[in-house]
């Protein structure tokens, strides 16, 4: 009977969409930044496959062609990964670094699904290690610098202890369709702010982001997991949601005092879903 309870509440967590987020914790490895950095690092070929393989939807959400994507454009995939990862990218300045590990990160992640794709959620790329662990964010992908990084790394690890922008969760796209969309153009340092703003603006007022029913808020869960980067309670999510909300949502902000529940879809951002 022990062994079967066992079995089943491992069956059960498997199945759990309920995801324990990991907390914001520096790599001091990555601090080292050239504030007299001139070097820029091009990014158009990020930017050509994004708009040859973005498709919006007239329900807002901006899905991925994974299933038609050319065989030489797999390649040229694999060749921009492989040409950012001989960056030295602690010698660059600050605005080119955010630009650099925000790409990396999209870029990865569209290639970790392309590897075992088809795929219905990036929760069943199974590679992190450690035996309860789901999808792919914990396994080391690339080499840089001689450090072995993942995209737990880039996230929590660089992006965001470094940083300390709440934006950066509307940047880093995790393939699914409750994550912020997927931008139709990369990140580079002289447009990263704008980019940033536009995709909390869009995410905000979208209703994956924020939505009241029958009075009721609910808003994504990336609000409940990375709370301590939205003010760290939920008198702080809500100021950060009234910050970027348009008219019609900031006035139905005004009379919520708490939120009521969170929701999130881990289905995959494919097209034709």
């Amino acid at each position: 009977m022990a062994a079967f309870l066992g079995v089943a509440f491992l069956l059960a967590l498997m199945a759990s969409p309920v995801m324990a987020a990991p907390k914001s914790k520096l790599w001091p490895r990555w601090s080292a930044h050239d504030p007299a950095s001139m070097q820029v690092i091009g990014h158009e070929d990020w930017t050509r496959l994004l708009q040859a393989y973005t498709r919006p939807s007239d329900d807002g959400v901006v899905r991925f062609d994974y299933a038609g994507l050319a065989a030489g454009d797999r390649a040229a995939l694999d060749g921009y990964i492989a040409r950012l990862t001989t960056v030295s990218v602690s010698g660059l300045n600050r605005g080119e670094q955010l630009a650099y590990w925000i790409n990396l990160y999209n870029a990865l992640t569209v290639q970790v699904v392309l590897d075992d794709y088809p795929v219905s959620s990036i929760l069943k790329i199974s590679i992190s290690p450690g035996f309860f662990s789901i999808g792919p964010w914990g396994k080391k992908l690339v080499s840089i610098e001689g450090e072995e990084v993942s995209l737990d790394d880039i996230e929590h690890r660089i992006l965001r202890p470094i940083w300390r922008d709440p934006r950066i969760h509307y940047a880093v796209n995790c393939a699914s369709i409750g994550c912020p969309n997927l931008m139709d153009t990369a990140y580079t340092a002289d447009r990263v702010e704008a980019l940033l703003e536009a995709n909390a603006i869009a995410y905000v007022n979208h209703p994956r982001g924020a939505e009241l029913r029958g009075g009721a808020l609910t808003v994504s869960s990336i609000y409940d997991w990375f709370q301590e980067d939205f003010g760290g309670s939920e008198t702080g999510v809500l100021a950060h949601l009234r910050q970027y909300a348009r008219p019609e949502l900031a006035r139905d902000l005004k009379l919520v005092i708490d939120i009521d529940s969170y929701d999130y879809d881990w289905s995959l951002n494919e097209a034709g879903s």
